[in-house]
């Protein structure tokens, strides 16, 4: 069995772009520890007690900055932004002029560029030794996006054994936002196998269809009848080889369901038999992406194991991918003097059946 432990704090001493990196740990009065990087303001290891109260990190990542800063797959626990997803062409038009992109998939942009705030040290401050505020300033036209846009991520954990992640952020110039979280999960215990074995249930009456270049058709359609629906819950495995095309599509599921609930009710519950964890999102976002780690491959991760191909799950509460080039999904613009707030709820619970 793979006794699990927070990464040590000097691994991730370092400087990047000229600016100094650090691990932040937050415990609270239930005996679950989090911690933080100011590399890319992301979650690097969630300690939850199993249903034998044992502590599993259930969160994919690295011992060391120096690992998150090579490796493969570079979103792991990242605060994903400029616009999260992807963007078809790498183009959009706002206020009449069109703006070009990093094509870092394909032809789309993916989840803000190669350079997005996933890559960027974030400024950073603790209160309470339970709340961890990061900053950071977009300049006009990074990766393309136009406005400064002041970007703050803030990360609390509760005595409720919940992950509140709240994000916000202003620009002086017309421009898009979309941000999430882009944590893998695994209640097995990061490295510890796939994620085939978990029940899945998502209170979604509807899902976005994909096209051959994984971009939104525009359609949203009924998860009734479809491998889509998780309404009842169902085990990821049952439908993720499907010969359905939208699966194919996507090399299993990395899609987009319509959240209609209120931040006060669950959107989806992920739930493992194996370590009796499951874990509640919560959001105040339009959209739930569940992304089953289709292309996860080789990164070596915090417990020495390699991360595989469905090694992780990722619940991104976000608006609709290319939602700049939809008019008829839910905006995205930000204009100077409002206001961009959102917020998840990662909340983790035991369950003894």
């Amino acid at each position: 069995m793979t006794t699990y432990k927070l990464p040590s704090a000097q691994a991730f001493e370092s400087n990047i772009h000229g600016k100094n990196t650090h691990l932040i740990t937050l415990k609270n009065r239930a005996g679950m520890q989090i911690a933080l990087s100011d590399y890319g303001a992301r979650l690097v290891s969630a300690l939850v007690p199993d249903k034998h109260g044992d502590l599993i990190d259930v969160v994919l990542g690295f011992p060391s900055i120096s690992d998150y800063a090579e490796a493969k797959e570079q979103y792991h626990g990242a605060t994903v932004g400029r616009f999260c997803n992807r963007i078809a062409n790498g183009r959009f038009a706002l206020a009449g002029k069109e703006f070009a992109l990093a094509q870092n998939n394909g032809s789309n942009a993916l989840h803000g560029g190669p350079e997005g705030f996933h890559r960027k040290v974030w400024d950073r401050q603790v209160s309470f030794k339970k709340l961890v505020d990061f900053y950071y300033v977009s300049p006009d036209g990074e990766e393309g996006y136009p406005g400064e846009l002041r970007t703050t991520v803030s990360y609390e954990l509760t005595n409720e054994n919940e992950i509140i992640i709240k994000f916000r952020a202003i620009s002086n110039a017309s421009t898009v936002v979309n941000l999430t979280n882009h944590a893998y999960f695994n209640l097995n215990g990061e490295g510890n196998g796939d994620i085939l074995n978990h029940t899945f249930t998502i209170h979604a009456d509807e899902f976005l269809p994909l096209n051959e270049q994984q971009i939104p058709t525009g359609e949203i359609l009924p998860v009734e009848g479809s491998v889509f629906d998780f309404r009842e819950g169902k085990s990821i495995a049952s439908d993720i080889n499907s010969a359905e095309q939208q699966i194919q599509v996507a090399q299993g599921f990395d899609h987009t369901f319509v959240n209609t609930l209120p931040i006060s009710q669950p959107i989806a519950t992920a739930y493992s038999r194996e370590s009796g964890i499951a874990l509640e999102v919560y959001s105040t976002e339009p959209g739930l992406h569940l992304y089953t780690g289709n292309f996860l491959q080789d990164d070596t991760g915090k417990s020495g194991h390699a991360y595989l191909r469905y090694g992780g799950f990722c619940f991104e509460a976000q608006h609709y991918p290319d939602s700049p080039n939809q008019d008829a999904f839910p905006k995205v613009t930000l204009e100077p003097g409002e206001v961009f707030e959102s917020e998840i709820r990662y909340k983790f619970k035991i369950r003894k059946d």
